[in-house]
């Protein structure tokens, strides 16, 4: 009994050293075994594995590729039309070794904060170079232009055991100030050219109102003149009809447009007409003495 009492414990202690010294790596993972800080090994397939308890220590780091988002800059092309240029890029630890070494206990927050420098400093380097203009990073050549800058970063990364897989833009605008003036040069074209639509139209509307005031006198015309044709023939027809009428009863006719006169002469109106009682207008008027009477 007191055998087992001694025993028990030790074999506690033996089982836990041996459950301490035991490591699993995840397929996604790489790890360095450190011993007092320094690398003792790599453990890059996945799997269990050894290491000395209590002296030796396992810093896994991600195998996967990571996404870092640079900050917003400005670059200045060599058409000095100033950019404000937004990017990521995509990258893998590719030597745990030479992470290590690079950043210590900082681990990737320390690489991030390098590797964005290195490539803000690249995308000033290749967007301010000679011969790239504001017109090629925003037209479809700018592919070429985030495969340079991804070369150089990947160079300088790789001191960092940083392997650089690609590098995107994401956003390539005109600062607020410049991009105000653009909008207003726009604007101030398309309202000139609104103006030069109105006064177009304008013209065009003169043009059409004064062809159809031209047809509307000339239709005028026409209608007077063929009025006044009519009205001519008419005329003459009812003096042709005056006249036969007048060579079959010329007394008649005298008596009809006498009446004719009457008629047209004493309406009763506000009006006065003074005569003489013998005036040949009261002719038929006159009575069986031939004294005429005044009519007002």
């Amino acid at each position: 009994m007191k055998r087992m009492t001694f025993f028990l414990p030790i074999a506690i202690i033996v089982i836990a050293a041996l459950m301490s010294s035991i490591f699993i790596v995840d397929e996604r993972e790489k790890a360095l075994v450190l011993q007092f800080g320094q690398i003792k090994r790599v453990k890059e397939e996945p799997g269990l594995a050894f290491k000395i308890p209590l002296i030796q220590e396992v810093v896994t780091y991600d195998d996967r590729i990571l996404a870092l988002d640079t900050d917003t800059i400005e670059v200045t092309p060599s058409d000095d039309r100033r950019l404000v240029v937004d990017a990521f890029a995509r990258y893998r630890i590719s030597d745990v070794v030479r992470f290590r070494q690079a950043v210590g206990v900082g681990g990737l927050p320390a690489a991030e904060t390098r590797l964005s420098s290195i490539l803000n400093a690249q995308i000033r380097e290749v967007l301010g170079a000679d011969q790239v203009t504001s017109d090629t990073i925003l037209s479809e050549d700018r592919r070429v232009l985030m495969n340079r800058i991804r070369d150089q970063s990947r160079a300088q990364a790789r001191a960092l055991g940083l392997d650089v897989v690609d590098v995107r833009l994401k956003q390539t605008n005109l600062p607020q100030q410049n991009l105000n003036a653009t909008f207003e040069r726009m604007r101030a074209e398309r309202e000139r050219e609104a103006a030069d639509e109105i006064a177009r139209g304008n013209e065009a509307a003169q043009r059409v109102r004064a062809q159809a005031d031209r047809t509307v006198v000339e239709l005028v015309s026409q209608a007077n003149r063929e009025a006044e044709i009519v009205r001519g023939e008419a005329d003459a027809e009812r003096n042709g009809i005056y006249a036969e009428a007048f060579g079959a009863d010329e007394d008649f006719f005298e008596f009809y447009r006498s009446l004719s006169a009457y008629e047209s002469s004493l309406k009763g109106e506000n009006s006065s007409m003074v005569i003489a009682p013998d005036s040949e207008f009261f002719d038929f008027f006159a009575g069986s003495d031939g004294r005429g009477r005044t009519a007002e």
